[in-house]
């Protein structure tokens, strides 16, 4: 499964117009791989709210089931629930994560462990490496934030505890790697960055989400060639539009889009891929009114092909307009320069400028009700569905069976279960 966190389909529009410039286009139908591959539609919601948050977004992929925004691995009575990934490996698969967030953020979270409140990333990390009544579920991970790995004496810890979990790891027969993709065997543990991985624009020596999903494939295929489960996330693409930063988000879909077409042409047809979002975040809408009266009809992409770097990645390292300048790769006014630098937000200033440049129009930092798209090799998800038909087919692809697993975990949930 392949999961695009917060894209749209405006978020595809955008991204189809700056391949155009850049060449990353289809060479025989100008479109993106994703395109061609595109079988239908999500709804997507929680049990709680029409919007849904990306917890219980994966939820309804993971348990098949609808659970309140915040949930991880839990039903809307915050009671754990069996993810597909769990049953996978209790019937005698090897399973993965690949993300570009956190490796404890809410998506992968939520097939690896079972937690009230995603917050609790400490504790989902202590799971996610066999501190959990089934025991280590999870083959392989690849992805960020090692700072909950690490005990709280380690400056690049974000934990509140000595728990040294690298250690722990390695005493559950983990290999563990933080620099490249040299990995031996399986179990592995792989992650790049003490917090989320760079954004696409902005990377330049962490792994390629295309190159973390092939390693993944070719080591899960070696480890269980009769089959496996892996869940590869562009995760950077939801934090651009929260930042509403669309030259970001726009590299981070393209990269998503390489990502997608390389685990396509791995699996040639020998396995089922299924990809879709949990959610739309931003309202993204390629086109912006500027003018008081009716507007023309503008959009150019070409500034966000000129814009060099994320408004995060920028926003700490300007001084004065000619940093500014050389960042997004536009002249800018000295008074729009000096907003920039007087505001309390100086990347969310310098998004708006990049979007206004571009006229890309946002209706929010959070997430949207709109449906989502979904794209695979399979007709079996053609039309549209609720979220939690993803999770189900999923499941039934998988041929497992989510309840046996959900007992387990209730039986007894005092010690580990928070």
């Amino acid at each position: 499964m392949m999961v695009s966190d917060g894209m749209g389909p405006s978020s595809l529009s955008l991204a189809r117009s700056v391949a155009a410039i850049t060449g990353d286009l289809e060479p025989d139908s100008q479109q993106l791989f994703l395109d061609l591959h595109m079988i239908g539609t999500s709804r997507t919601r929680s049990s709680d709210s029409l919007i849904t948050d990306s917890a219980a977004g994966a939820t309804a992929f993971s348990c098949a089931l609808h659970s309140y925004n915040n949930a991880i691995g839990v039903d809307k009575h915050g009671r754990p629930c069996g993810t597909v990934l769990e049953a996978a490996k209790r019937a005698g698969l090897a399973t993965g994560l690949v993300v570009t967030s956190d490796i404890t953020d809410a998506t992968p979270a939520s097939f690896s462990s079972h937690v009230r409140n995603r917050s609790s990333e400490n504790v989902i990390a202590q799971q996610q490496i066999g501190d959990i009544p089934l025991g280590r579920t999870v083959d392989l991970m690849l992805g960020g934030g090692y700072c909950h790995y690490l005990p709280q004496s380690n400056p690049q810890s974000c934990r509140t505890d000595e728990r040294d979990l690298f250690t722990e790891a390695r005493n559950n027969g983990f290999e563990v790697v933080g620099k490249d993709l040299e990995i031996s065997s399986l179990p592995a543990l792989g992650l790049f960055a003490p917090w989320n991985l760079d954004y696409e624009i902005d990377r330049t020596d962490q792994p390629s989400l295309e190159q973390m999903a092939i390693k993944a494939l070719d080591m899960l295929e070696r480890q269980s060639p009769h089959g496996f489960f892996l869940m590869v996330e562009g995760s950077r693409i939801d934090m651009a539009s929260h930042a509403n930063d669309p030259a970001a988000h726009a590299r981070d879909v393209l990269a998503y889009n390489r990502a997608f077409r390389a685990v396509h042409r791995w699996l040639d047809g020998r396995g089922i891929l299924i990809a879709t979002s949990d959610h739309e975040t931003g309202g993204v809408a390629t086109g912006l009114q500027l003018t008081p009266l009716y507007p023309p009809y503008e959009w150019f992409p070409q500034a966000l092909v000129d814009t060099k770097h994320s408004t995060e990645w920028l926003a700490p390292r300007i001084r004065d307009r000619r940093d500014i300048e050389e960042g997004l790769g536009f002249d800018v006014t000295q008074g729009q320069a000096d907003q920039v630098l007087s505001s309390s937000n100086r990347a969310y200033a310098l998004s708006k400028l990049v979007s206004e440049r571009a006229r890309i129009g946002y209706t929010t930092h959070g997430h949207t009700a709109a449906d989502v798209l979904i794209f695979g090799n399979t007709d079996h998800m053609r039309g549209n569905h609720e979220n939690i038909e993803i999770g189900g087919f999923l499941a039934s692809a998988l041929r497992v069976d989510l309840e046996p697993i959900t007992k387990e975990l209730n039986l007894n949930t005092s010690g580990w279960f928070e």
